[in-house]
């Protein structure tokens, strides 16, 4: 179906609304931060004389060097361990639907569906009792819980979509489930992995309700829980906070104009597959 002119115009529009609703925060956020510091200013304004030192400030009083650092660490931890384990998982739901395979994926949709308020205090006490509170490595294994049904239901949509063919292929050739996982299934599976891994990067990095309840050192936070100290100390000063919150979410916004054609691709691949019926043929398939 060809669409007119007018559809097209209005399509046209709806994008510059939303480009403008997303890029004059931070048009804000980068003219408030220019301003002298200890006022308040309003309004999207230039500053007569613009204070670029607020940004050497903002990066010696907040350390964000070492923030920064903190922050991809526990992006690094979380990133990999998500996957290691997601991956087995969604193959075995999506391709193998071995018996029970529905109960399973009920239970990892639960998971997503739950508001992370009624976990965060179970993962409280959980990573309390395994003597990792107050450190990356706690933050990294709450994190992972909290990101796995999101990526493993993600994932399962891709390997929900490869042919059987390919499982026929590999098992004639003599290779096992694994073998024919690790070999065959995963390699095609970069693009969804890979999409996967940046949208697990930014959750993590932007997290702030576990960094601030699992962590007490701001030096151990990812960016945002970091974010909150420093607004603390900074709080009644807005360019410097501005500032701040700038350099902190800098080396995400490189990430993604680095990868957003990556992302905006495997995105509508996967939108594309839910009105395709796929679910309904899985959970009518065999194996339950």
């Amino acid at each position: 179906m060809t669409t007119g002119p007018w559809e097209r115009a209005a399509g046209r529009l709806v994008v510059l609304a939303l480009v403008v609703v997303t890029l004059v925060p931070f048009a804000d956020l980068f003219v408030t931060a220019l301003h002298p510091p200890g006022t308040y200013p309003t309004g999207l304004t230039w500053p007569r004389e613009p204070h670029w030192s607020n940004f050497a400030t903002a990066f010696r009083s907040a350390q964000v060097a070492d923030l920064l650092a903190s922050s991809a660490l526990i992006g690094f931890g979380v990133v990999p361990l998500t996957l290691a384990l997601a991956a087995p998982a969604a193959y075995a739901l999506g391709h193998l639907r071995f018996t029970g395979h529905r109960a399973v994926f009920g239970l990892f949709a639960v998971g997503l569906a739950l508001p992370l308020e009624a976990i965060v205090t179970p993962l409280y006490h959980q990573v309390r009792d395994l003597g990792l509170l107050d450190t990356r490595w706690g933050l990294v294994t709450a994190l992972t819980a909290v990101h796995l049904p999101f990526a493993v239901l993600w994932l399962r949509a891709h390997f929900a979509g490869l042919p059987p063919e390919l499982s026929d292929s590999a098992r004639l050739d003599g290779a096992g489930p694994w073998q024919a996982f690790r070999r065959v299934h995963l390699p095609l599976a970069r693009p969804a992995t890979t999409s996967l891994a940046i949208l697990l990067f930014a959750w993590t990095w932007n997290h702030f309700l576990l960094a601030i309840t699992l962590v007490d050192d701001p030096a151990r936070r990812t960016a945002a829980g970091a974010l909150g100290a420093f607004q603390g100390r900074w709080g009644t000063d807005v360019p410097l906070l501005c500032a701040g919150s700038l350099l902190l979410v800098t080396p995400l916004l490189v990430v993604f104009a680095l990868a957003h054609r990556r992302l905006s691709t495997d995105l509508t691949r996967a939108a594309a597959r839910v009105p395709s019926g796929r679910f309904e043929r899985d959970a009518s398939g065999p194996g339950n």
